[in-house]
C-alpha cells in the first residue's frame, strides 16, 4: 500500500488575541498625531496675539470705556466723588450752539489737507521714476513729519510774529508789511493751515510712494512699448493702483482736520477765533475742571468721525485692484 505525499501548505500561525494581524497604516498614524496637535495649532496664533491684544485693550479700549463712563458724571478730574448725572452733559453740548461753531475752523485744515494730498501725490508720482537726487528729495519731503509738533508750533510762532522771519524775508524782496499774521481770525487760521501742509505732506507722500512702488515694473515697460507717456502711465496705471491708499488718506485728512490741536494751541492758544473742538475740550477738562463735560465732548467728536468715515466708505467703497 503506497502513501501519497500531502501537497497542502502548513497552517498559518494563529494570531495573537487582540490583534488583527495587520500593521497600522502610516496615514492612520499621521491622523492620530495631527489630532493630538490640532488644539495646539489653534492656540498658537492667539499666543502670539496675546501681548498686542493686552496692550491694545489696556491703552485703548479701557480708556475709551472710562471716557464714556465719565461723560455721564459730573467729575471734576480731581475729586474721588463722581455723581451720575445721566445725559445732562450731552444735553448741554447740543443746546449750546457756540460749542459747534469751532468746527468752522476745521474747514481751513480740511482745505489744507486737500492741498497736501495733491502735493504729496504729485511728488510721489514724479519721484517714483528714475530721477537724479530723488532719494535726497524724498528725505526733504518726509523730514518735517519727524519733527515734534510742539517744536513746530514754537518755530512757526516766531516765523509769523511781527518783525519775525517771514517779514524779514519779504523785506529782502522790497515787500514791506506791518501785517499781523496771527492777529486776525482769517489770517491766523490760514497761516496755521499752511503749517499743517508743510508738516503732514511727508506722511501722505510716503503712503503714496509705497503704493506706487508696489506696482509691477512690467506694467511700465508694456506701457512704454505702447508709446504711453508719463501722464498716461499715471492715469491708467498709478491712479487705479493707489485708490485704496488715496481713500485712506482722505479718511485721515477728515479726522485730522476735526481733531487739530498742537499747532493752534501752541501758536495762539485758541485766541482770535482759532480754537478747535479739541482745544475747547481740553479747556473744559483742565481750565474749568469739567472732566465729565469734556469726556462727553470727546465722545461726540469720536461719534462724528466714525459717522463721517462710514459715509465716506459707503460713498467710495474699496475696490479690488488687479492690474496684472
Amino acid at each position: 500500500m503506497t502513501r501519497t505525499a500531502s501537497t497542502a501548505s502548513p497552517p498559518a500561525p494563529a494570531a495573537a488575541p487582540g490583534r488583527t494581524g495587520k500593521r497600522p497604516s502610516r496615514r492612520r498614524a499621521r491622523a492620530g498625531s495631527s489630532w493630538r496637535g490640532r488644539p495646539l495649532r489653534k492656540l498658537t496664533p492667539w499666543l502670539f496675539l496675546l501681548a498686542p491684544l493686552a496692550l491694545l485693550i489696556t491703552f485703548t479700549y479701557v480708556p475709551v470705556g472710562n471716557m464714556i463712563y465719565y461723560s455721564f458724571t459730573d467729575w471734576d478730574g480731581i475729586s474721588p466723588d463722581r455723581a451720575y448725572v445721566g445725559a445732562d452733559n450731552y444735553t448741554e453740548i447740543f443746546t449750546r450752539p457756540e460749542l459747534f461753531r469751532v468746527f468752522a475752523v476745521s474747514f481751513y485744515y480740511l482745505a489744507a489737507s486737500v492741498v497736501q494730498i495733491v502735493i504729496a501725490l504729485y511728488f510721489a508720482a514724479v519721484l517714483s521714476f528714475d530721477l537724479r537726487f530723488r532719494n535726497l528729495f524724498k528725505g526733504i519731503l518726509f523730514f518735517p513729519y519727524l519733527i515734534n509738533g510742539v517744536a513746530i508750533g514754537f518755530v512757526f510762532l516766531y516765523f509769523f510774529q511781527d518783525g519775525g522771519t517771514l517779514d524779514s524775508v519779504l523785506s529782502w524782496f522790497g515787500v514791506g508789511t506791518d501785517h499781523a499774521w496771527l492777529g486776525s481770525p482769517q489770517s491766523a487760521n490760514t497761516s496755521m493751515a499752511g503749517v499743517s501742509v508743510w508738516r503732514f505732506t511727508g506722511l501722505n507722500f510716503v503712503l503714496f510712494l509705497g503704493a506706487i512702488q508696489s506696482i509691477p515694473g512690467e506694467l511700465y515697460e508694456a506701457a512704454q512699448l505702447d508709446g504711453a507717456g508719463r501722464w498716461k502711465q499715471f492715469r491708467h496705471i498709478i491712479a487705479p493702483s493707489i485708490r485704496p491708499v488715496l481713500s485712506l488718506s482722505v479718511i485721515l485728512a477728515i479726522s485730522g482736520s476735526l481733531s487739530v490741536f498742537e499747532i493752534p494751541y501752541i501758536m495762539t492758544g485758541g485766541a482770535t477765533e482759532t480754537s478747535t473742538f479739541v482745544i475747547q475740550t481740553v479747556k473744559f477738562a483742565f481750565q474749568f475742571n469739567k472732566t465729565g463735560l469734556a469726556s462727553a465732548c470727546a465722545v461726540v467728536l469720536l461719534a462724528i468721525i466714525l459717522v463721517i468715515t462710514w459715509i465716506q466708505r459707503r460713498l467710495v467703497p474699496d475696490e479690488k485692484v488687479d492690474l496684472v
